[in-house]
């Protein structure tokens, strides 16, 4: 007899698109996306063409994640205290006006890397906010999942296709004139959020806190709760461990002796299995399917890694990424997870604590990546990092079992947070 929940297919992701709120949120995804990546090209070229510096320009880039833990901690609060349209709106506006400066003749490199860690700050507010309303326009349940998987789908696509963009666009206009064209993206983000999406109320009140402390009450009420703080977890260590070939791509390619068609290839088969295996998922399985498979995938998603202890070659390591990457599936399952356990009063703190981490702590993990690499390695690290990275998902994995299974913590109906 076979398991109709495995493998009977839900009704997809069409459902979600019939939602015209949902249309809008997409729509400014798109755009936003679209801003950003054009900004990170066009800023780095821009640093390079004035100070002829390789360690200013990459600098340029790097400064895209190292402030998100700030924004994601210190601002948090934002995102449950006032209406999230206008959070959404004005945080688009910031951006817009963020990089309006970068676009004049005369701006300081300074100038430049400061509007840059200033845009790194207000997006992770952003993001968190964002998901918090998928929430509230698509429920907690399925069209919530499909939702979020339809938004990371899109933005491993711009992993694909978006810094190609980029750079074909800068042979046609200069970095200036390509940030123009993100100021242009941002308004109409803003201006699809402002006109397509309903005025909700705040969340929670501020209770008379200020906004950092209240942020950072939130982010100690957020992690106190053992249920959470172990999904948080299970957000946050599986890419701290995946994105370890991304960061050696380039000297195993040199490695491979596959030059930079090779590389090209190394850099896209992580996300395209992403992409695979998320659509497969939310087009093929049903809730409890995605549910049921979520942690044994979130265990086994960097095992392939251990493959490169035999030192593949090109096709067989393209093989163990694309695997890796379908693997991922697993967030479908977490994110039902997530949003049923966090109160809808500290849902957008949660949501952009969430996503200040995720991308914080892949930062960490392409630096410790580096200086492993420096010592054992390229292909032993990535090995290393697929044995270390699955024991610390299996004992992550174990843990959410038990807070999630019979007995498991029960939401106090008071506070709204769980209690053990």
């Amino acid at each position: 007899m076979t398991d109709t929940t495995l493998s009977a297919p839900s009704n997809g992701y069409g459902r979600v698109f019939a939602v015209r709120e949902f249309r809008a949120v997409f729509a400014a995804h798109l755009l936003s996306l679209l801003g950003v990546v054009v900004a990170e090209i066009a800023l780095s070229v821009l640093v390079y063409d004035l100070t002829g510096s390789p360690l200013l320009s990459a600098l340029a880039f790097a400064l895209g994640f190292l402030p998100y833990v700030v924004g994601g901690t210190l601002l948090a609060g934002v995102a449950d205290r006032f209406p999230a349209r206008r959070v959404l709106v004005l945080c688009d506006l910031v951006c817009a006006a963020c990089v309006l400066p970068m676009t004049l003749p005369g701006a300081h490199i300074a100038v430049l890397l400061a509007l840059r860690c200033a845009l790194a700050v207000v997006s992770p507010v952003f993001a968190g906010t964002r998901m918090a309303t998928l929430a509230d326009i698509l429920g907690d349940g399925d069209l919530f999942v499909l939702g979020r998987s339809l938004l990371r789908i899109v933005s491993q696509g711009a992993l694909l296709a978006g810094y190609g963009v980029g750079g074909v666009l800068l042979t046609v206009v200069s970095p200036r004139h390509a940030l123009l064209i993100t100021v242009v993206t941002f308004c109409a983000s803003a201006g699809l959020l402002r006109f397509g999406t309903r005025r909700r109320p705040a969340r929670a009140a501020s209770g008379g806190n200020a906004l950092v402390t209240d942020s950072l009450k939130g982010a100690r009420q957020v992690l106190a709760d053992r249920r959470v703080r172990v999904l948080l977890f299970l957000f946050w260590v599986p890419p701290m461990f995946a994105v370890v070939p991304e960061a050696l791509a380039a000297p195993y390619a040199d490695e491979l002796g596959a030059g930079s068609v090779g590389l090209g290839l190394l850099m896209c088969a992580l996300p395209v299995g992403t992409i695979a295996g998320e659509l497969w998922a939310g087009a093929r399985l049903r809730p409890a399917a995605r549910e049921r498979i979520a942690l044994p995938l979130v265990c086994a998603t960097l095992l392939p890694y251990v493959g490169y202890a035999l030192r593949p070659g090109l096709p067989v390591s393209l093989l163990l990424l694309f695997l890796s990457g379908a693997g991922s599936a697993y967030t479908l399952g977490l994110d039902q997870w997530f949003v049923r356990a966090v109160p809808e009063g500290l849902r957008g703190r949660a949501m952009t604590l969430l996503t200040a981490g995720l991308m914080t702590i892949q930062g960490v993990g392409m630096a410790l990546a580096g200086v492993a690499a420096q010592f054992a390695g390229v292909a032993w690290t990535v090995a290393g990092a697929g044995v270390v990275g699955a024991a610390c998902c299996a004992l992550l994995a174990a843990e959410a079992r038990r807070t999630g299974g019979e007995g498991a913590a029960r939401p106090n109906t008071k506070t709204g947070l769980t209690t053990m």
